[in-house]
């Protein structure tokens, strides 16, 4: 399985960013808002790169395929909490326009990615040849 390092994939670094942006919006929340809605939020956001480079490490496109679903489900989990941080006025209208375009580049590019695994040419440069 020949492709990029994880952390070379745009749609790896896709999540990064937007799990950074996350990170830095959380730790300034006082403490009941960071031990609920935060918490929950991090580890959402954080598990869409881990997924991916956790598949990435994977010897078969299935697992690797498998994974990227998941990162697709954590990043739904991760909508869910910023709509209700949003909801409950934990993020201003501000923090939603700075995290909106990560959000919704992040669903096209995961998709595109799990379509590039399993054709080695379009998995090797890591970026996917659609969308």
């Amino acid at each position: 399985m020949a492709t990029l390092p994880f952390d070379e994939l745009e749609v790896y670094q896709a999540a990064e960013r937007l799990t950074d942006e996350v990170w830095d919006i959380v730790r300034t929340w006082d403490n009941f808002a960071k031990d609920t809605v935060g918490k929950q939020l991090v580890r959402a956001a954080d598990s869409i790169g881990a997924n991916i480079a956790e598949g990435c490490g994977r010897q078969s496109y299935k697992d690797n395929q498998r994974f990227v679903k998941i990162a697709r489900g954590s990043l739904n989990e991760t909508r869910h909490w910023l709509r209700r941080a949003y909801r409950r006025k934990l993020l201003t209208p501000e923090q939603v326009a700075a995290l909106k375009p990560v959000l919704d580049s992040l669903p096209k590019r995961l998709n595109a990615y799990l379509r590039s695994i399993g054709d080695p040419s379009r998995a090797s440069r890591g970026e996917p040849a659609e969308g």
